[in-house]
């Protein structure tokens, strides 16, 4: 018999390196964080990549609207990034606002410090219930200015930043794990098949 829990805490060895993820609509930039990235291209010449994104993110619809995004793998120094991108909803704030950026290829929000960055076109989309599985075709890549000069640290894992996080973020990090959870367990029953149209 299934184990929900135990099955739980063995699913989070397959997590991605943590990475934030930036969109931009009308306008409007967000960025939000993930450990649900993985490359989808052994072939030099297709780079590709893909993320999921809960539907209940406001990048979602950004994302799923614009066929385009920024995906940012993140070094060790950067749990500030983490805590402002991840423990707030883009709905309620500015959450780019003091975190310096440009605009890059493809006109979403470029991190101007992280371990490196890749700009995609969305290529294809796949529904998972709670969320969208994006496939990226990448069309613009670079390293942080300050990795460019020095690296400030080793890439940020989802294991390594849940064991050294400052003590006092744990209970707020917990509550809304907890809350995403019930959320994404009440969508995740209906899966959709869904054609991309590019725009």
């Amino acid at each position: 018999m299934l184990q929900p829990d135990l099955t739980y805490q063995l699913l989070r060895n397959l997590t991605s390196p943590v990475v934030a993820v930036t969109a931009e609509r009308r306008g409007k930039e967000n960025g939000m964080i993930s450990d649900a990235a993985v490359r989808a291209s052994i072939v030099p010449s297709v780079p590709r990549l893909s993320v999921y994104i809960h539907k209940f993110n406001y990048s979602h619809d950004m994302i799923f609207e614009t066929g385009r995004f920024g995906l940012h793998l993140l070094h060790t120094m950067q749990f500030d990034i983490v805590r402002r991108l991840g423990f707030f909803s883009g709905r309620d704030q500015d959450k780019l606002a003091g975190i310096p950026h440009h605009r890059g290829k493809l006109g979403v929000p470029v991190l101007d410090d992280c371990f490196a960055h890749f700009e995609c076109n969305v290529a294809n989309v796949m529904d998972t219930g709670s969320s969208t599985l994006f496939l990226g075709d990448v069309v613009a890549v670079g390293r942080g200015a300050a990795a460019e000069l020095e690296p400030k640290g080793e890439l940020l894992t989802a294991s390594y930043f849940r064991n050294t996080m400052p003590a006092e973020w744990r209970l707020e990090y917990e509550a809304k794990l907890g809350d995403a959870q019930q959320i994404a367990a009440e969508m995740s029953r209906t899966i959709k098949p869904v054609v991309w149209k590019r725009s």
